[in-house]
């Protein structure tokens, strides 16, 4: 199975201004792309590319005053089956894990684990430890929340969304990373390329989805608790401790988002073709 996913995204800068983005598909998704065009920026700007310190792959560049987009167009191989569950997956103890996860148990800027500790242990504490314990998460937070744009606020924390209720997949996934750590399970936030393959059309215009993962039985595994279901083809773009970590941009300085536009499909071979005949 082939998608096709990418980006155009325009900007407005008052003035030259460094800009960091994370938008394009994470580097272990480097031996399924079978088409990656180069980045377009418009009017042209140099660009570096660079790693951060989570493994996440961006772009760097000094926009100038006016108008700036960008965008990338892909194609990537997937095996075209649900992601893999595996309900026997058990919880590593905390002194067994690698320096590296334990990073994900503790507490961040939207995952206020000090605040949702008493409520996660009285919401789960009775579950059954490991993979059926994240479900439950995912369970409760999905059913918990209602889903919409116009819920969408760029500072709601876990403990706001839980009293609130109403969010963004952002929200979904804060919430649940949040209550996966009050248990002691590490959890860490993803943003990505999600395409509708496999599910009813969802009608909504296509956009950067936030998921997360949970360390257990010595690896990550994917959990949504915004669409509550495995889901075929999805693509990892950046993974951090929440949303401030894979940030799609950020600024050192003014900037406004004045056009966004991402397409994540299933193509046939035709689509590759003319892509890489284009290119040659």
């Amino acid at each position: 199975m082939l998608i096709r996913f990418g980006y155009e995204l325009t900007f407005e800068y008052p003035q030259p201004t460094l800009t960091r983005c994370l938008l394009d598909a994470h580097a272990e998704c480097a031996p399924r792309l079978c088409y990656e065009s180069p980045l377009v920026a418009s009017p042209p700007v140099p660009t570096t590319p660079f790693l951060d310190v989570f493994g996440n792959r961006g772009t760097s560049f000094v926009a100038p005053a006016g108008f700036l987009t960008l965008s990338r167009d892909c194609i990537l191989e997937s095996d075209g089956l649900p992601e893999p569950e595996d309900s026997e997956a058990q919880e590593v103890p905390l002194q067994d894990l690698p320096s590296e996860v334990f990073t994900f148990v503790a507490g961040s800027r939207y995952c206020e684990t000090d605040i949702l500790a008493g409520i996660a242990w009285s919401l789960f504490g009775t579950t059954p430890r490991g993979w059926k314990r994240v479900a439950a998460i995912c369970d409760f937070v999905h059913r918990h929340m209602s889903f919409g744009y116009a819920h969408a606020r760029a500072t709601r924390t876990a403990a706001e969304a839980f009293t609130e209720r109403v969010g963004v997949c952002r929200d979904f996934a804060h919430l649940a990373v949040t209550f996966c750590r009050c248990m002691n399970i590490p959890a860490r936030y993803v943003n990505g390329f999600l395409p509708e393959i496999g599910v009813p059309p969802s009608g909504l215009p296509r956009d950067y989805n936030a998921w997360f993962e949970a360390y257990l039985a010595g690896r990550w595994h994917t959990f949504d608790a915004r669409h509550d279901r495995p889901r075929i083809g999805r693509i990892a773009v950046a993974r951090g401790r929440d949303a401030t970590d894979v940030a799609l941009v950020t600024s050192f300085g003014p900037h406004a988002l004045r056009a966004f536009r991402v397409w994540t499909d299933e193509v046939d071979a035709s689509v590759l073709d003319l892509l890489t005949r284009r290119s040659a």
